[in-house]
């Protein structure tokens, strides 16, 4: 058996029909020891590899989800014989630390609040557990500032290097959890909420987020640190405060070994290319001067390039979503949740193909009322450039009222 298990081809096969079984109702367990049998001696790597070949296939990204769990039920008895303990991880301010400190801040949450509050609440019901429960799910919370730095920090660069499959598979797990937070915390303020259903939920999101720090710890930082370059890893830990950190603050900034190119050119004095005006249709600005203006404007703007990259975003005071760096020269494809890519997919076709020149959303997010538009560039032969997403809370201008006339003092 041994010699067809060294065969890719046959490797592959098998992982498919693994998956259609669990497709077609199979349970974890009953699957576990034929997917033990066929990773036998390679790497999560090469098991990335696969799964993204079957996605590359036509096989839906939800089909392949379906694994997560059968890798975390397998690995969590090999794993530490395939992945010694990688040392940019151990050291404070890399980013795999920081990733590492907060999940140790999830499991201490979970493990010695949540769990002993949904047991308090599932007997009693009473006030005060509803509170300390209640409190716990907001805390909680704080865990999508990790799962956006994961998702728009680390997946462009794996992406870059060709490995898109674990990316979208692990981004929709993620979407879940999120999901499973918002609606326990919607159950818990409504009256007569359903108790038992709370518990159960609250229990499941609670496993579901203890696998995916199994996940993560084992099979995504393992890859990201065999794959990227210290560079790039530099470029993660500039961009992670513009989201934010879950539950911790780095209390010291990781410094790479190598020199960092870009840094070192900016440290020498050298000037940029663009030294220059540039001309426009109705007069001359310098790249400053544009820079700005355009990061002055009280919206958020972003550009996203004929072939569909994303090429330019501004930077205002007070961003409505966050943009790292990071996603300059991503597909844009890959900076949403997989189950909203059909969505982005179909406003970017009607835009070029000219169906559209402008298409509008308006959405309430806490005490914003989110105007979204986006618009065809075209230039004066009408030949797509690309597209513009233009976003706005327009909840103070709907407020405004009567007339003003004077210059406001102070």
């Amino acid at each position: 058996m041994s010699e067809f298990i060294n065969n890719r081809e046959y490797r592959q096969k098998v992982l498919k029909e693994i998956i259609m079984e669990l497709h077609h109702g199979k349970s974890v367990d009953e699957v576990k020891a034929r997917f033990e049998e066929l990773i036998k001696g390679i790497s999560p790597t090469e098991i990335s590899e696969m799964e993204q070949a079957l996605i590359m296939e036509g096989m839906p990204v939800q089909e392949i989800q379906n694994l997560c769990d059968v890798h975390a039920a397998v690995f969590k008895g090999s794993i530490e014989e395939i992945h010694r303990p990688q040392k940019p991880e151990e050291i404070p301010g890399h980013p795999v630390h920081i990733f590492k400190l907060e999940n140790r801040k999830i499991e201490t949450l979970v493990n010695d609040r949540i769990k002993k509050h949904i047991e308090e609440y599932g007997s009693a019901g009473s006030d005060e557990s509803i509170k300390l429960l209640t409190e716990d799910f907001k805390k909680l919370w704080e865990i999508d500032k990790h799962y956006s730095r994961k998702e728009n920090l680390l997946f462009p660069f794996m992406e870059k290097y060709g490995i898109t499959a674990p990316p979208k598979v692990m981004w929709g797990v993620d979407d879940e959890i999120r999901a499973a937070v918002k609606d326990i915390l919607k159950a818990l303020t409504q009256d007569g909420n359903n108790r038992a259903e709370i518990v159960q939920k609250a229990g499941e999101a609670c496993n579901r987020i203890t696998e995916m720090i199994f996940k993560e710890e084992n099979i995504l930082f393992p890859m990201v640190l065999d794959t990227l370059a210290e560079d790039e890893w530099l470029k993660i830990q500039e961009a992670s405060s513009e989201i934010g950190y879950c539950m911790v603050e780095p209390s010291s900034k990781w410094q790479p070994v190598k020199v960092n190119v870009e840094q070192k050119a900016k440290s020498e004095g050298e000037q940029p290319a663009h030294d220059g005006y540039v001309k426009f249709d109705a007069g001359i600005l310098m790249p400053e001067e544009i820079n700005a203006m355009l990061n002055t404007l009280p919206v958020d703007i972003t550009f996203v390039d004929k072939d569909g990259y994303v090429k330019y975003f501004t930077q205002g005071k007070d961003r409505i979503f966050a943009r790292p760096k990071t996603i300059i020269g991503r597909e844009v494809k890959n900076c949403h949740p997989p189950a909203s890519v059909h969505i982005v997919e179909g406003i970017v076709e009607d835009l070029k193909s000219g169906k559209k020149d402008n298409e509008d959303f308006w959405i309430k997010m806490g005490s914003r009322y989110v105007y979204i538009r986006y618009f065809a560039v075209r230039n004066d032969k009408g030949e797509f450039l690309g597209t513009l997403e233009f976003t706005q809370d327009i909840k103070p201008i709907q407020e405004i009222t009567g007339e003003k006339r004077l210059v406001s003092e102070g």
